[in-house]
């Protein structure tokens, strides 16, 4: 009896549906799979014999042809196999059931049970926007599945459990999907790490609250200790929450990378992501043989924090050029092409020089001049002109690092309220669209909404000429002026805005 199941496939973050038909047909006993399966589909045969024999099913001496259709796509990974076994089951005419009413994914153990798979949340939702109305998946994916509005999702620990969901008499009970209220009390306490216990640096936290207010790229460079990694590692605590809609935004970049789990199957907080100086181009921007997310991806809506920012190598740091500009990475491999979200903050710090303290009051700097200019020469004039904001940390002074911070800084908190408002102002700016910051602005978005007087413009045309900058960095002083207007609460921008928005560029020789 020709049986078939319907599933579906992973290629980056998009997905496509896979019929899986299996027959009976003459020739020796056994499993034949067609339809460009890779290793691990093909090892599904045995899987699938013995997880049936130890379930107390017992395959006939047939030959079975399991197709996976359409069959100029690579089928990839270990999830084909609980519906090649259903299909397997209902040629046999163990089971019934109406094929198109339901999606299946899993793999089956030796045992007969069904363990978990990646990219199960994309996976999800494409079904949801197929129409499709019920997913079967191990129970160790369930909870990741349905947060997914719109589709039912069926757990199942074991083949047992799938023969006996069939039986009209006793079909399990779908898993419905929490509500927002729910994801949100997951949300994790950051515990130690806040403002109030950076002393000083009343410029830095201004820059950052900016940056975090618009979702701006910010280097900040000074000598060792003067708490740059510090102020780095707060950003997050001053982000506001996630939606719902970037919850599911984020965690299915991490469901493809196999980063979530039964016990964390959402990533409800702002990622943040600081990669090692060694990392190779490979694991920031995304790769591999089946393309994977990098760590730009897994920084998607959040934070990419590069410590010793020269010290990554110089072909590293400009692969960065082209997501920062167009917030995307599209991976290029034989196979085909996929594209990875890749909107986050980048947040980059540096010494002033080899040795660190050029810009240090009270050590001497032993760098020769030359040293220097190499140094700074590893970060190239594009990279740096797609950075918004380039600020100097000094060194915290022995009476402000003395103090006590409890009642001299203001608290995460109290930072995160302005953002939270700022973000909100640019919520009901961009309703409609898909843009949700200021940096996001396309040129003909910050012609509409970044309008400057007469003597905002005339600020702004002399620093261009005096400070030599691009048409690219002009933009950037616009959205910027935006954002900090934003959180003054002014409706336009004013000179003030456009003034300190330029004190953040750096002036290019």
């Amino acid at each position: 009896m020709l049986a078939y199941v319907q599933s579906a496939a992973i290629f980056g973050l998009d997905g496509q549906s896979i019929s899986v038909e299996v027959d009976q047909t003459q020739g020796l006993p056994g499993i034949t799979i067609v339809g460009l399966p890779d290793t691990a589909v093909n090892e599904a045969k045995e899987r699938i014999r013995l997880g049936l024999k130890n379930t107390g099913v017992t395959l006939p001496q047939k030959r079975f042809v399991v197709n996976l259709a359409p069959g100029e796509v690579k089928k990839m990974g270990t999830a084909y196999d609980l519906p090649m076994t259903l299909a397997i089951l209902k040629s046999l005419e163990i089971i019934d059931f109406d094929s198109d009413s339901f999606i299946a994914l899993g793999e089956v153990g030796l045992d007969g049970t069904l363990r978990p798979v990646q990219g199960i949340l994309p996976l999800t939702l494409y079904a949801s926007s197929q129409g499709v109305q019920e997913m079967i998946v191990p129970a160790a994916n369930a909870e990741e599945a349905s947060f997914v509005r719109g589709i039912k999702v069926v757990p199942m620990e074991n083949l047992s459990q799938v023969i006996q969901h069939f039986d009209t008499k006793s079909p399990f009970q779908a898993k419905v999907c929490p509500t927002c209220d729910h994801v949100h009390r997951q949300k994790h306490d950051y515990g130690e790490v806040d403002m109030a216990f950076v002393r000083g640096q009343k410029l830095a936290k201004r820059a950052l609250e900016i940056a975090a207010a618009g979702g701006h790229n910010i280097l900040m460079t000074g000598p060792p200790g003067s708490g740059k990694t510090l102020l780095s590692r707060t950003i997050p605590t001053i982000l506001p929450s996630m939606d719902y809609d970037e919850v599911l935004d984020v965690s299915q970049v991490y469901s493809v990378a196999g980063e979530l789990s039964e016990e964390t199957p959402l990533i409800v907080d702002r990622p943040f992501r600081s990669p090692h100086h060694t990392a190779s181009s490979t694991s920031l921007i995304g790769g591999g043989s089946y393309p994977k997310p990098g760590e730009i991806s897994l920084s998607h809506r959040g934070v990419l924090f590069l410590d010793e920012f020269p010290e990554f190598p110089r072909a590293v740091l400009e692969s960065l050029r082209q997501p920062l500009e167009d917030r995307i990475v599209t991976v290029s491999r034989v196979q085909g092409s996929v594209t990875f979200p890749a909107d986050f903050m980048l947040i980059a710090s540096q010494n002033p020089c080899p040795c660190g303290y050029l810009t240090d009051p009270d050590r001497e700097c032993i760098c020769t001049q030359s040293q220097i200019v190499r140094y700074k020469q590893k970060i190239s004039g594009p990279l740096l002109d797609r950075i918004d904001m380039v600020i100097q940390v000094d060194k915290v002074k022995t009476e402000e690092l003395m103090q006590p911070s409890e009642t001299t800084e203001e608290t995460s908190s109290d930072i995160r309220n302005r953002v939270e408002a700022a973000r909100e102002v640019q919520r009901q700016r961009f309703q409609g669209t898909k843009l949700r910051t200021n940096s996001e602005m396309s040129v003909r978005t910050i012609q509409k909404v970044c309008q400057l007087d007469q003597a905002s413009q005339k600020l702004l045309t002399t620093a261009i000429q005096k400070m030599n900058l691009s048409a690219r960095a002009y933009n950037r002083i616009l959205k910027l002026a935006r954002t900090i207007a934003d959180l003054s609460e002014s409706e336009s921008i004013q000179t003030p805005h456009v003034a300190e928005a330029l004190q953040y560029r750096e002036r290019v020789d």
